[in-house]
């Protein structure tokens, strides 16, 4: 993924790095108020020689002690030491329990040891602290005495007494949460990023063209009126209503020399807006002052005159069957130059009629009373019955539901049609979010005068 598609997948599923963010945050708070508060307390000891007599022996003395520091740093965390402790302060934890809460470290190049204790309680804390200050220094002095009962050389001084803790060293709440935020938000981000590049439905246009070969003529957003009611308000200034108004504009212009006529409109599967395409569609054009007319040839599942709010009782398959005239059946929609052929009644053989001659005689006929013919066929992948039909038509006009059909769906419609010798005109992409980035780079956006879909209208600038 390029830089662009990583913005894009964070852009899209933005709430998964807040999500993330959130529960990183509280899982951190969680555990760090749910772990027992431990105090520390410091000292620091100081390893020399005895007294020297020249500058040679203070050299060789301090080349001794640094000699030494490393293996007494070891000795500290010992269970020697810490059951010596543990006999002076009569505590009730073992060597090996003690010896945990000891950690030494020894400065490199220097004769220093520092030495920290950690404990639930503060108090008890800086108690073996300073024990083992003490106990350090007898223990050396042993280890350190030659047989002959001589003095020891080395001499191990505490320079730094132990204090009791103010504030717990441990857990740090602050930074826990910090690093709780931080990883809950990469995590998420991660997750998008993931989402992004295993969702293989249709989103970018420029894919869209590679996957149907033809252009992205039309794109509409999604809009929670359009949904219920199916048409758009014609008299409304809102994004929506421009959507199909620029989706009218580019299909006259598709072939200046030959523009088509008798178009089909179809879609890989069903509920992706081609429908509700068919039915705006055809309201943009009558708008315009074109004579047009919608023919509902999805016989399995007619929408276009319940959406219309139209009778459906009669029909299409009663042209094709010769049991009514076109007259008989075509009805007018409203006062405009919108005409409806609704469906009729579902035949057992819807694809056979779609295909037989008397539907390319119905085309035909339409084609010379009418500047457009609007043909709503079935979706192309689950029955054949558009298959048949798109060999009788000017175009087809391929809906595609933004984030929703599956480019290997839209490859597959497209290749359908083009084994027939059918010729996708374009791609109308439906259904797109507000908010995705499709919607600002098509279009004008809503900072042009057009109302949010679902608003009311204001008069465009």
């Amino acid at each position: 993924m390029n830089l662009r598609e990583v913005f894009a997948a964070l852009r899209g599923w933005w709430w998964l790095p807040l999500i993330g963010l959130l529960i990183g945050g509280a899982l951190a708070l969680a555990v760090s108020l749910l772990q027992t508060a431990l105090y520390t307390s410091s000292t620091q000891l100081f390893v020399s020689t005895r007294a020297t007599t020249s500058t040679t022996e203070a050299y060789q003395g301090s080349q001794f002690s640094q000699q030494r520091v490393t293996s007494y740093a070891r000795l500290i965390t010992g269970e020697e030491l810490a059951g010596r402790v543990i006999d002076r302060l009569g505590l009730d934890e073992t060597p090996g329990e003690l010896s945990d809460q000891i950690t030494a470290t020894a400065t490199p190049g220097t004769v220093l040891i520092d030495v920290t204790v950690t404990d639930p309680s503060a108090d008890q804390a800086q108690r073996i602290a300073d024990a083992l200050g003490d106990e350090f220094t007898v223990f050396v002095a042993e280890l350190e005495t030659p047989d002959d009962a001589g003095m020891s050389p080395v001499k191990v001084t505490v320079t730094d007494e132990p204090e009791v803790a103010s504030a717990p060293s441990s857990p740090e709440t602050a930074r826990n949460v910090a690093l709780g935020l931080l990883v809950g938000a990469l995590l998420g981000a991660g997750l998008a990023i993931l989402r992004a590049r295993l969702d293989h439905t249709v989103k970018d246009p420029d894919e869209v063209v590679e996957l149907a070969g033809a252009p992205v003529i039309g794109t509409v957003l999604r809009d929670e009126v359009l949904e219920k009611q199916h048409t758009i308000d014609r008299n409304s200034a809102n994004r929506t209503a421009e959507d199909y108004r620029q989706l009218r504009n580019n299909l006259q212009f598709l072939n200046v020399d030959e523009p088509p006529k008798v178009i089909m409109v179809s879609s890989a599967l069903p509920s992706e807006g081609k429908t509700t395409a068919v039915v705006n569609l055809g309201l943009a054009l009558a708008d315009a002052g074109r004579r047009v007319t919608i023919v509902e040839a999805d016989l399995r599942k007619p929408k276009v005159t319940r959406y219309l709010g139209m009778v459906g009782g009669v029909g299409l398959t009663n042209i094709l069957a010769g049991t009514a005239d076109l007259d008989e059946v075509i009805q007018r929609y409203g006062a405009g130059e919108l005409s409806v052929i609704a469906a009729g009644p579902t035949p057992p053989n819807p694809g056979e009629l779609l295909s037989s001659s008397h539907m390319f005689a119905l085309l035909d006929k339409l084609r010379v009373e009418n500047d457009f013919v609007l043909v709503d066929a079935p979706p192309l992948l689950p029955v054949a019955d558009s298959t048949g039909l798109a060999v009788y038509m000017d175009g087809v006009l391929l809906s595609v539901r933004y984030g929703s059909t599956r480019k290997e769906q839209l490859q597959q419609a497209a290749a359908t049609l083009e084994r027939v010798g059918a010729k996708t005109l374009g791609v109308i992409l439906n259904i797109v979010p507000p908010k995705a980035e499709l919607s600002t780079a098509y279009g004008y956006g809503y900072s042009y005068g057009y109302d949010q879909p679902g608003k009311g209208a204001t008069a465009a600038g």
